[in-house]
């Protein structure tokens, strides 16, 4: 099943179960979905890699409002943010923990032969690449100016 269907029918599920806070979240993707696919330039159709880079789209936006929220002391907003957040990462392919990035930099960072923090921009080209999906990119990037400035 795609990823539109997976919503559609989840949708259902939580207007049967009154859940605002999954049906606003819900909604909110049907949107992007939407959005992505009548896009211009756009097939009307999304790829799995594209699916699941709206959905790390649609996270990142969530973290950023949550942050900015309990900067400013506003739990109500957080609240919502939180609660979206939490639907949205249902639908996104699992993420590497930090100990599981970590083996992945190293992995990349032998493979490009990269020996310094000159090297960044080389390694984070093909972690992104091979890590898209499954780790966030500030995530990458911490653990790469990490281990190259060793």
């Amino acid at each position: 099943m795609s990823l539109e269907q997976n919503i559609n029918a989840a949708i259902k599920a939580a207007m049967l179960a009154k859940s605002e806070a999954e049906l606003r979240a819900l909604r909110a993707i049907k949107a992007a979905i939407l959005l992505a696919k009548t896009a211009e330039g756009g097939s009307g159709e999304l790829t799995e890699a594209e699916e699941s880079k709206m959905l790390q789209k649609l996270a990142k936006q969530r973290k950023d409002s949550l942050d900015i929220f309990r900067q400013q002391n506003r739990e109500d907003l957080a609240k919502k943010e939180e609660e979206e957040l939490e639907v949205i990462e249902r639908f996104l392919p699992k993420q590497l923990d930090e100990k599981e990035l970590r083996v992945a930099v190293t992995h990349i960072i032998a493979e490009t032969g990269a020996t310094s923090p000159a090297d960044m921009g080389k390694v984070m080209g093909a972690a992104t690449k091979q890590l898209a999906g499954k780790a966030d990119g500030k995530a990458i990037s911490a653990i790469v100016k990490e281990l190259l400035s060793k």
